[in-house]
This record gives structure tokens, C-alpha cells and sequence, in this order.
């Protein structure tokens, strides 16, 4: 596994070794000890599994108590994922990053707590696979808008983006219960 830094030092983006030949391919997309020494220590409780169509944009959520780190793939198309650094102790606090994670380039994404994370499906439909540290849970769960000019995400839309009701009444930043 290779581990690539982002230009926010918690966020990695991870490229298997993917062994291939004409039968398909084979690559672990976990394995505790690699990831530990890639620099990532934690314990995965939950898997959880989404289908999106092309222009759905989710996000940018997060968990104000129980917050998940997350380690997102794409098993189907592709999607320009996001994360936001919410800890305002922290020198990276505002900043974004956006990779685009696929199911040809194989990549996965480190989404440390107390990171917001979002995605903009960009083929026809995508299907992403993400665990996470901790479990989900709906009274801590919160949404910064996608499109907040504070953070001015350079989102590759074509486009108005299909939302869902949570994420069109997502507050703003200045607004937003964030980390310490």
C-alpha cells in the first residue's frame, strides 16, 4: 500500500498493490497492519455502502459527538470526494481536499475525525464503500452546505447537483457546530 499525502497532513489518499492479469485482478483493500504503518491507527466498527446517481452530491457531513474517521472507496464509476478540516485547533482548519476516487484507479481516502466529507458523483452512477470508526448516529449528525463560500469547494459540476432535503438545509460555516 502506498500511502500519498494531501496538502492537509492527516488526509492520505492510499493506492493499493492490485496484482492483475488476464483472469481480472486481486488487491486487499484492508489490512490492519498496513494501515498502521501508512500512519493510520484505528478500529473500524461499522461498513457501510451507498449507490448515487450521476450529479448526486452528498455532503459535507460529519458527527459533532461520535465523530467517524472513515476510509472511503469506489467499488463502481467514479466520484470527486471531499474532506474539510472542522478542528479549529487545527493549522489546516477551513481547507479542503478533493481527489477523485474511481473503480479503475482503485484509490481509498483517509478521512481522519473531525474531518467534514462529502462526494459529487461524476459517472453515471457510482457505488462507494467506506468503514468507519465509529457508529453512525442521527442526533450528532450535522451538514455544512456544499456549495459555502467561506470554504469555496472547486466542485467539478455539470450543472445544478441533485441534493437530498438534509443537505439543501445544511447550514453554512460561520454557522456550523465545529470541533475544538
Amino acid at each position: 500500500m502506498k500511502a500519498i499525502p494531501t496538502t492537509i497532513p492527516d488526509v492520505l489518499i492510499l493506492e493499493p498493490k492490485v496484482f492483475g492479469d488476464a483472469r481480472g485482478f486481486f488487491f486487499e483493500s484492508y489490512n490492519k497492519k498496513v494501515l498502521e504503518d501508512c500512519g493510520i491507527h484505528a478500529e473500524f466498527v461499522q461498513d457501510n455502502h451507498s449507490r448515487s446517481a450521476q450529479n448526486v452530491l452528498r455532503g459535507l457531513h460529519y458527527q459533532i459527538k461520535q465523530p467517524q474517521g472513515k476510509l472511503v472507496r469506489v467499488v463502481e464509476g467514479e466520484v470527486f470526494d471531499v474532506v474539510v478540516d472542522l478542528r479549529r485547533s487545527s493549522p489546516t482548519f477551513g481547507k479542503w481536499v478533493g481527489v477523485n476516487l474511481s473503480a479503475s484507479n482503485k484509490r481509498m481516502l483517509w478521512v481522519p475525525a473531525g474531518f467534514g466529507h462529502g462526494f459529487l458523483v461524476l459517472s453515471e452512477y457510482a457505488e462507494c464503500l467506506y468503514k468507519t470508526t465509529d457508529y453512525y448516529a442521527p442526533e450528532h449528525e450535522r451538514a455544512i452546505r456544499w456549495n459555502d463560500t467561506e470554504i469555496a469547494i472547486e466542485w467539478p459540476l455539470n450543472g445544478e447537483p441533485i441534493l437530498s432535503e438534509k443537505d439543501r438545509a445544511a447550514k453554512a460555516f460561520q454557522d456550523a457546530e465545529l470541533f475544538i
